[in-house]
């Protein structure tokens, strides 16, 4: 089969591969095809640039000193002062960390939010919509934190912690849908120990809006038109189920 006449599979494999869906084997053999079609190619660089404005929201961050240690302690190196360096920038640096972060299993995330529905200790929660789509948004250590589900049709997201925050009383959780081009758009505050309905706008679809978000913002959400203020606490890819 000549994959450049397939673009559906094209448009598909580069967005597994850019996002960390592609694993052992199967990755292998699709960087084995990036070098002889050029058509591949271009959708991996398409899909990388919708992972961009993601970067451009995370706040500075310095990295833990025991994660230097036990990279030098692995690499058998002297151990050296390390240069402060932004997430933000390790973010643009480096693709791969964001392909982790990524975390776009559909089939996980359904289990996971089916799991979620059938805890009997969890208090009653709003009826989970029909799911068009779905994202699965997790914290810098790829925990998954919260399972979003929106439902097209009706105009509805289900927003489901899958563990509880501790937020300070004048703090708030605000999710925001992340376009291809322009600043973040809010689609609402969280709860932070629950699960929330929110409405779904008719263009925060995946084919706009590849990500979402959550972020630490002032009691009553962020007052900038501009977008967020506060650090970004989880994020992760909004796809079509």
């Amino acid at each position: 089969m000549d994959i450049e006449r397939n673009p559906v599979l094209v448009d598909k494999l580069a967005s597994e591969y850019a996002l960390g869906a592609l694993q052992g084997g199967a990755r292998r053999r699709f960087e084995t095809l990036l070098r002889r079609h050029a058509v591949l190619r271009q959708a991996v660089a398409e899909w990388q640039d919708r992972l961009h404005p993601m970067a451009e929201l995370a706040p500075t961050a310095q990295p833990p000193a025991a994660v230097w240690s036990a990279i030098a302690a692995k690499l058998d190196l002297p151990r050296k002062p390390q240069r402060k360096r932004s997430i933000w920038f390790e973010l643009r640096e480096d693709l791969s960390f964001w392909r982790g972060l990524g975390l776009v299993s559909t089939t996980a995330a359904i289990i996971l939010t089916s799991l979620l529905l059938s805890r009997q200790e969890l208090p009653p929660v709003p009826a989970a919509p029909a799911v068009s789509y779905i994202a699965m948004l997790s914290n810098e250590q790829a925990q998954p934190i919260a399972v979003v589900t929106g439902d097209a049709p009706g105009g509805r997201l289900l927003v489901k912690l899958v563990v509880p925050q501790k937020i300070a009383s004048d703090k708030s959780l605000e999710l925001w849908a992340v376009p291809k081009e322009g600043p973040p758009r809010s689609l609402g505050l969280l709860e932070a120990n629950g699960s929330i309905s929110l409405a779904l706008p008719a263009d925060a679809t995946p084919q706009t809006v590849p990500l979402l978000a959550v972020t630490l913002e002032p009691k009553g959400g962020s007052q900038d038109p501009k977008g967020p203020t506060g650090p970004i606490l989880f994020k992760g890819a909004w796809v079509r189920i």
